[in-house]
């Protein structure tokens, strides 16, 4: 039997034996291998999650669809030139006054009580005056002395001039006798504006009225005792067949009422009842606390229908000199930035504007800047809106 060794049956196998350069390629090609398994993992990976981005921001956009914020909008509507807007007022009498005594005395009578219409001269009281009286006696005669004094005065200076020319008597005599004559003059004079005076005095014991009016108050009554001046009032007069009406105007509007315009005046007294009056004058300046413009109007009351001293409210039609877009009251939103309103852009979300506001005519607003008339103004946002928020547009039942 013949043994074969190891070598002679590896030299024997039919492949040969193998090199070591066959074992490196081997393991090359593991290794490509891995490596575009590697690379294909990670391309997957890639496009893997490109693919998850996507359907996760289709999703987002998708829930953000429908969690939008539904809202009703209106678009600015362009603000009419005619505007009638409406302030309380006061109402006075167009012309009134208090009337006193100017004299001392007693009330011997009284003519008219409270509600009297009377006419400017007309009597309203008497007042009883002895004390003067006397006084005007006494005036008189001393006045008809000082005129008897004259007199003589008179014929003596001009005896003295003429026997001064015969040398009858001395030029001082004489020059005496002119003095006493001008002393005379003098003292007439005085004693006629004393009785003058006094004559006026007496001629207070009848109290007449000023002007046309109605009597609104009487404090008097027969025996009071009167003084003249300021302490003891007699009656309060009033005319009010016109009056006069006072009304403070915002500053925003204050630039359209001028003179002339048309106003009505409307009173407690008389509700639904209108009078027609007009601006007659304005205080020409704001007062600086109120902000207001004081204003007076001049309204006929030919019947009386309104009384002084009580409310009113007065319409001012006004013609505006800047015509301005108009929105409702309610789209407004007060922020530290200023007074802002919330537009809804084209792609759906907020922008916050802030605008620029004229006269306030109750349930609407004048903005004078910040707003065009196509924009989009959510009617009644809510005070938590902010910029961006994502709202949808609905329409209004009935539209």
């Amino acid at each position: 039997m013949t043994r074969v060794t190891a070598d002679e049956d590896l030299s024997a196998s039919p492949a040969g034996p193998r090199e070591p350069g066959d074992w490196t390629k081997a393991g090359k090609s593991m290794a490509t291998v891995a490596f575009l398994a590697a690379g294909f993992f990670a391309i997957a990976l890639v496009v893997g999650l490109a693919h998850y981005r996507t359907v996760r921001a289709e999703l987002a956009a998708e829930v953000r669809e429908h969690v939008r914020t539904p809202v009703s909008v209106t678009h600015p509507q362009s603000g009419s030139s005619q505007l009638s807007i409406t302030f309380p007022a006061n109402i006075q009498a167009y012309t009134e006054a208090t009337i006193y005594a100017r004299t001392n005395g007693y009330i011997k009578r009284w003519l008219v009580d409270i509600g009297g219409h009377v006419q400017r001269g007309q009597l309203l009281a008497e007042i009883e005056t002895p004390e003067l009286d006397r006084q005007l006696q006494q005036a008189e005669a001393a006045q008809a002395q000082a005129q008897a004094n004259l007199d003589l005065a008179r014929s003596t200076a001009a005896r003295y001039q003429d026997l001064v020319k015969l040398d009858g008597v001395s030029k001082q005599d004489t020059d005496q006798a002119v003095s006493a004559l001008h002393a005379g003059e003098a003292s007439l004079k005085v004693a006629i504006a004393n009785v003058n005076q006094l004559r006026d005095l007496q001629s207070f014991e009848k109290v007449t009225a000023p002007f046309t009016g109605t009597i609104t108050a009487r404090y008097i009554d027969i025996g009071s005792l009167v003084a003249a001046g300021t302490n003891t009032t007699l009656f309060h007069l009033a005319d009010t067949s016109t009056l006069r009406v006072y009304a403070n105007v915002p500053e925003g509007v204050s630039k359209d009422v001028i003179l002339g315009v048309p106003v009505d005046v409307e009173g407690s007294s008389a509700p639904g009842k209108k009078l027609r009056g007009q601006v007659v004058r304005t205080a020409g300046a704001i007062e600086p606390v109120s902000r207001t413009l004081l204003t007076e109007i001049r309204v006929p009351n030919p019947d009386y229908e309104l009384v002084p001293g009580e409310f009113g409210e007065v319409t001012f039609h006004l013609h505006s000199s800047r015509p301005a877009l108009v929105i409702p009251a309610s789209s407004l939103l007060f922020r530290a930035q200023g007074t802002q309103v919330a537009l809804v852009q084209g792609n759906g979300t907020v922008h916050l504007q802030s605008i620029q506001l004229g006269r306030d005519l109750g349930s609407t607003v004048e903005v004078v800047s910040g707003l065009a008339s196509t924009d989009s103004v959510i009617e009644s946002p809510s005070d938590a809106i902010t910029e961006g928020a994502l709202v949808s547009v609905v329409q209004p039942k009935g539209q």
